[in-house]
């Protein structure tokens, strides 16, 4: 639970990555997706090393390699640059989106792990999400459709776009990462539409949240939306890739606040090159991937005194 009135510091402090890029443990080399768990142990998608990284809080200095890292392939203890992790808690398990093999597969995090399983196969995946049930949301890049499965489907059930490339509101446009809320509604980085959108559970077309008036830097416009968090008062957390900052809109706004960032692209501590995933831990910090500076940044919630 995020106050409405929360502020975070506007200087982010390095939590894994951040020594340039390359394939060494304390190294990322072009980060994608990330995904913290309660005991704020963050595991990211490591995209250009084909492989999955976890940082142990308080651990900055070297990650470890959770899943895949032996080369780029198709075999199953390989990965080909993936683009969203997940971190099942009932299996103790990794799901995975495997992007360049057109797959969803599962690694368990039990040591000793030397390969994963084919979840989903032949999917163009980009974005993962789990709900309260379990049930596993996909977002399909090249079918600009988010479709919803049961552990063991491989066709799963459309929860968003769905009907070609387009601006309609039945529509998405290279769709990124999803977030899906306790009710099951499905909200969508709906990223050549430069626009958010909601899909409520069952609806046949979905409700521009953020964005939608173009792509640009004015507060009521977004660039190239990827990473997205949705809190319990329905405010949606987007990175932009385009702007290099963070923004915040407030259930039914028209325009949107800078979280952090906004100073331009850059690798100063208030600055990004190019934010992708975006998640929050239990305690309100922010946890940006900043692709082009090949780190992931926490930007703690400021307490009220």
């Amino acid at each position: 639970n995020i106050p409405a009135n929360a502020k975070w510091s506007q200087n982010g402090v390095t939590i894994a990555g951040g020594h340039g890029q390359g394939g060494a443990t304390n190294q990322l080399y072009y980060p994608f997706g990330l995904f913290v768990d309660d005991n704020r142990t963050v595991v990211i998608a490591d995209r250009m090393n084909s492989r999955i990284m976890q940082w142990k809080n308080g651990d900055t200095t070297n990650g470890r390699v959770v899943a895949g890292g032996n080369g780029k392939g198709n075999g199953l203890n390989q990965l080909y640059l993936p683009t969203d992790v997940l971190i099942d808690k009932e299996t103790d398990s990794l799901i995975i989106c495997d992007a360049e093999n057109e797959r969803v597969v599962r690694w368990s995090r039990r040591s000793g792990t030397t390969h994963g399983e084919i979840l989903i196969d032949h999917i163009a995946c980009y974005g993962l999400a789990m709900d309260e049930k379990r049930y596993l949301y996909v977002c399909d890049y090249v079918k600009h459709e988010v479709r919803r499965y049961k552990f063991g489907e491989n066709i799963g059930t459309l929860v968003a776009g769905g009907n070609g490339q387009g601006v309609g509101l039945n529509q998405l446009n290279s769709p990124r990462y999803i977030f899906v809320d306790r009710q099951q509604n499905v909200y969508v980085s709906d990223n050549h539409n430069n626009r958010v959108m909601k899909w409520k559970k069952g609806a046949t077309e979905g409700i521009v949240v953020a964005g939608g008036q173009g792509g640009g830097s004015a507060l009521t416009q977004l660039s190239a939306p990827c990473g997205i968090f949705v809190d319990t008062l329905g405010t949606v957390y987007v990175a932009e890739y385009g702007n290099a900052r963070v923004m915040r809109w407030a259930q039914g706004a028209r325009q949107g606040t800078v979280l952090v960032g906004g100073n331009g692209a850059g690798a100063g501590a208030n600055q990004f090159s190019t934010p992708i995933g975006l998640s929050f831990d239990r305690h309100g910090n922010l946890y940006v991937v900043d692709m082009g500076n090949n780190c992931v940044q926490r930007f703690s919630i400021e307490k009220e005194l």
